[in-house]
């Protein structure tokens, strides 16, 4: 019996919508390495169902959006179902590139325990927005708002990529739900 196991993806980012009529997308880019992820010539995945396998043909920035085309995808019609879909990369041929200290990969943080120095449950987290000098982890609470943690030094204080967890000091004023 043969191993059919499912491919393995790691999100790189979202199609929110399409941009003119010659097959050109709009995606909110979700990664570490944007300008590797989305150069032309790289293999992604539409993770709908199933996958649909794509090569960029032209990257190019627009405000705060990544422009992607496809090749063999040259007009409006060919892309629109793909509008709302996540767009990812193929885990066997990620490569990991060697990083700093206190760098990580998204795909490390997303999901990830974040627990207040006292071992407190805060929440997971659900997503990572790049806002300026600093990323923002958004952390998912039940029963509450999401809180939105600025990932410095201060605030987030140890990772622990192995066990996903993460301790934090959520300063004063910063959780929306707090009285």
């Amino acid at each position: 019996m043969e191993d059919t196991k499912l491919p393995e993806y790691y999100p790189v980012g979202k199609i929110v919508n399409t941009h003119g009529i010659r097959g050109e997308v709009r995606v909110m880019a979700n990664t570490d390495f944007p300008d590797e992820r989305f150069k032309k010539g790289a293999k992604l995945f539409v993770l709908s169902q199933p996958a649909k396998a794509v090569t960029v043909s032209s990257k190019r920035k627009h405000k705060d959006f990544t422009l992607l085309t496809f090749e063999g995808y040259g007009d409006i019609n060919e892309v629109l179902p793909f509008k709302g879909m996540e767009l990812a990369v193929d885990a066997a041929t990620l490569e990991t590139a060697p990083l700093k200290q206190d760098e990580f990969y998204y795909k490390d943080i997303i999901g990830m325990d974040i627990k207040t120095e006292d071992g407190t449950l805060v929440g997971q987290v659900k997503e990572i927005m790049e806002l300026g000098p600093n990323d923002v982890w958004v952390v998912k609470r039940t029963g509450k708002h999401d809180l939105l943690l600025p990932f410095i030094k201060s605030v987030v204080l140890t990772v622990d990529v192995n066990a996903k967890t993460a301790t934090v000091d959520i300063p004063e004023g910063l959780d929306p739900d707090e009285d």
